[in-house]
C-alpha cells in the first residue's frame, strides 16, 4: 500500500484551512480534528435545509418514544436479558437485507458513556468502484467479497438514551474491511433501516441522525484517515490497522437540540 493512499482529501465538504502554525508543524504528527470539521455557517442553504429535515425527524422519534416512556436505547434492549459489557443489542445485531446497512449497540468506554451505537454497510449495498484498501502488512483477515463489511460512524450514548457524541475508530475496533473515507463518505445515504425490528421508531432515529450530522461525519471520516496515514509514517513496519493504542481516532461532542434550533434559525 502506498502511503498516499491513506491521505485525506476535502472533496465538496467544507474544511477548514489549516492555519500557518498547523502548516509548520511535524507532518508525521496525528492531525487535529477541528481542520475537518465544518462550522454552520459554512454549509449553503439546501445543505442546511437538508440537515434541518433530518433533526426534525430526529426529534420527532425522541417524541414518540418519550411519550410512553420509552427512549431509543431502551428499545434495542428490551426482550435481550441483562446488560452485558461488549455484548451487541440486539443479539446478532439488526440488518436489513434490502439496504444492507447494519447497527448493534453495546458498551465497554466506563464512564465515559452508557454505551454507542455502530452503523455500517455490507458489501451488498455498497456504490459502484468502493474497494477496500489493499494492505499486504495485515497481521489479521479482513473481510472479503460478500462479507466485506465498513464501519460508518459509532454514536454515544448517555444514560437517559440521548446522544452525546459521534466518533471513528481504527480497524481491530469493529473487525471491518477497511474503506478510504471519500468511499465510506458515499456509503452513509445508503444506511437505512427500513423495517419495524427491534423498534421502527428507534431505526428511523439511526438513520436521521447520520443524515443530520453527515458534514461532521466526512470530517470524522476524513480525519480517521489523516491519524492512520500519520501513524503509520511513524511504524512503516507494524501493522497500524491492529494498534491496541489507537482505538478512537476522533469524537466530536452533540447536541440534536442546540443543531436543529441553529439550523432553524440559519435555514
Amino acid at each position: 500500500m502506498r502511503r498516499e493512499m491513506m491521505t485525506t482529501a476535502t472533496g465538496s465538504a467544507p474544511v477548514a484551512a489549516p492555519s500557518a502554525a498547523e502548516a509548520s508543524a511535524d507532518p508525521l504528527a496525528p492531525p487535529e480534528l477541528s481542520g475537518f470539521l465544518p462550522a454552520l455557517r459554512e454549509l449553503d442553504l439546501p445543505t442546511r435545509r437538508r440537515l434541518r429535515d433530518a433533526g426534525r425527524e430526529v426529534l420527532e422519534c425522541r417524541r414518540v418514544l418519550a411519550k410512553v416512556g420509552l427512549n431509543v436505547v431502551g428499545e434495542v434492549l428490551r426482550d435481550q436479558g441483562e446488560f452485558v459489557e461488549m455484548a451487541h443489542y440486539p443479539r446478532d445485531d439488526v440488518f436489513d437485507a434490502d439496504t444492507h446497512a447494519q447497527y448493534y449497540y453495546h458498551a465497554h468506554r466506563g464512564d465515559a458513556e452508557h454505551g454507542h451505537f455502530h452503523t455500517f454497510l455490507r458489501a451488498g449495498g455498497m456504490p459502484e468502484g468502493a474497494a477496500p484498501l489493499a494492505f499486504p502488512q495485515a497481521t489479521e483477515p479482513w473481510p472479503a467479497g460478500d462479507d466485506a463489511i465498513s464501519h460508518l460512524v459509532a454514536i454515544s450514548m448517555d444514560a437517559w438514551g440521548e446522544p452525546i457524541g459521534l466518533f471513528a475508530c481504527n480497524r481491530w475496533v469493529t473487525g471491518e474491511s477497511w474503506y478510504p473515507a471519500e468511499d465510506v463518505i458515499r456509503m452513509l445515504g445508503r444506511f437505512d433501516i427500513d423495517h419495524a425490528w427491534p423498534s421502527w421508531p428507534a431505526n428511523r432515529w439511526l438513520g436521521a441522525m447520520l443524515r443530520l450530522y453527515r458534514p461532521w461525519i466526512e470530517g470524522l471520516l476524513r480525519h480517521r484517515d489523516a491519524v492512520i496515514a500519520a501513524r503509520w509514517a511513524t511504524r512503516p513496519a507494524e501493522d497500524v490497522f491492529e494498534d491496541r493504542e489507537l482505538e478512537i481516532t476522533g469524537y466530536v461532542p452533540v447536541s440534536v437540540e442546540r443543531l436543529v434550533a441553529a439550523l432553524e434559525d440559519a435555514a
